[in-house]
């Protein structure tokens, strides 16, 4: 994933009508310079860093704002743990390395046919969807040897 612009953040913020505080701006810097899917934890941690008068429930607030406003999206890990990666284009999905949490997002419009069958058969009226791909990175791969 290429690292997000934080200026597409902060707009963000702004038209979703939020301030944007300092401890804020420090979980902005962090997502965006950030190439891999980062937990709550994470963010913190690192965010902290840039801002110590960071409280955790402004990252857990901070980040939730951002997936609703559409400029995160949550990305499911191991034991039912989530973790964010940040959206470059619209409508789009992510790669994730189950080894090193690497994400890299890629559009994918072909799933319409699927969601309007889907609809067609179950009588769902479908309004959205996730579809994140697991597996191992190319960096990951050549360490391993797999090439």
């Amino acid at each position: 994933m290429a690292t997000t612009d934080v200026q597409m953040l902060q707009d963000g913020l702004r038209r979703g009508r939020r301030k944007l505080t300092r401890p804020r701006q420090a979980v902005l810097d962090t997502i965006a310079e950030a190439d891999t899917c980062l937990s709550p934890a994470e963010v913190y941690r690192r965010a902290k860093a840039r801002y110590p008068r960071l409280g955790l429930t402004t990252v857990y607030r901070t980040l939730e704002l951002l997936a609703d406003l559409g400029y995160l999206q949550r990305v499911h890990g191991d034991g039912g743990c989530h973790s964010y990666a940040a959206v470059q284009r619209h409508h789009s999905h992510h790669l994730l390395c189950s080894c090193c949490g690497r994400t890299e997002e890629f559009a994918c419009g072909s799933l319409d046919p699927l969601v309007e069958a889907l609809q067609a058969t179950t009588g769902f009226h479908i309004e959205g969807h996730i579809l994140e791909m697991i597996g191992v990175c190319p960096s990951c791969r050549e360490r391993k040897g797999q090439g």
